[in-house]
């Protein structure tokens, strides 16, 4: 398995054994490997004839120093993960100055609203932070079919975006949630949890499921008080928010419309380690 620390080095490796007509596979990641990123791998060496894997914890989308410096880190483990699928996995694992160029900044994106919703209202930046480093990748790496997991779907619109705004030549595919056998959405943070911690974050899941059978027959507003005094229910969960939202402009609904899709998103503190979930609720 090959593995490359700097752009200019997986740059030069491209250009020789890439052809006009060879397809790219990409799947960028922050690390700490779980089966949901080895699914998205799956996928992307059945459709490609290169794979490329980045693994690379992006400091400007945290805004909250200690996450970044608590975010697990464990290269060699995930090198040995991907082995086990294919040694023609090529990995990209650059430093922050690589990326940076030694300017840890990151640029301003308009993504029309999708970024001042859910996760851009309680991370400042945050997107702008993801922004800045998908295009970056994007540009090095040039992939035909980029591959990103529907549990972070506000991301996977924004990167939509980014790829329609900036004419990037890249097709983006969204997968499917992987779950651990409790329900709970696999995560890198979930590395974090005690045993106690993991089984309280189960109900995450189950909340979701529940608030899903509600809205078949109730409004947004009815569901998301019903969905808030569960969670209350709960003293190792803290709610920071459970919204239901239309899946393309990502904005809040108050009545629902037949034509439209919908789905629910949630963030939850188990303790101090932050987790995210989605549910779509057609």
């Amino acid at each position: 398995m090959q593995i490359f620390n700097k752009n200019i080095d997986l740059t030069e490796f491209l250009t020789l054994h890439k052809s006009s007509n060879s397809t790219i596979g990409f799947v960028p990641t922050m690390g700490a490997l779980h089966e949901g990123h080895l699914a998205l791998m799956k996928q992307s060496l059945q459709e490609n004839d290169l794979t490329i894997v980045s693994i690379f914890v992006n400091p400007t989308q945290f805004n909250n120093a200690e996450d970044l410096e608590k975010y697990p880190r464990t290269l060699e483990h995930d090198v040995l993960k991907m082995s086990t699928l294919s040694e023609a996995i090529i990995v990209f694992a650059p430093t922050v100055d690589d990326m940076y160029e030694g300017k840890t900044l990151a640029q301003s994106f308009d993504f029309d609203g999708l970024e001042h919703q859910m996760e851009g209202a309680f991370r400042p930046g945050h997107f702008d932070g993801v922004g800045t480093i998908v295009k970056r990748l994007f540009e090095i790496v040039t992939p035909t079919k980029a591959y990103f997991g529907e549990k972070d779907f506000q991301q996977l619109q924004i990167v939509k975006k980014l790829v329609a705004k900036t004419h990037l030549p890249v097709e983006i595919i969204g997968c499917p949630i992987h779950r651990e056998s409790s329900g709970l959405a696999m995560s890198s943070r979930n590395e974090r949890l005690n045993s106690t911690e993991r089984r309280e974050a189960a109900v995450i899941y189950s909340i979701l499921k529940k608030s899903k059978e509600l809205f078949q027959t109730n409004e947004a507003a009815f569901v998301a008080l019903w969905t808030k005094n569960e969670f209350e229910k709960h003293p190792f969960l803290k709610l920071e928010y459970f919204v239901i939202a239309d899946e393309s402009t990502l904005l809040p609904i108050t009545y629902k419309e037949k034509s439209k899709k919908y789905r629910a998103f949630v963030a939850v503190f188990v303790n101090t380690i932050r987790l995210i979930d989605t549910l779509s609720l057609n």
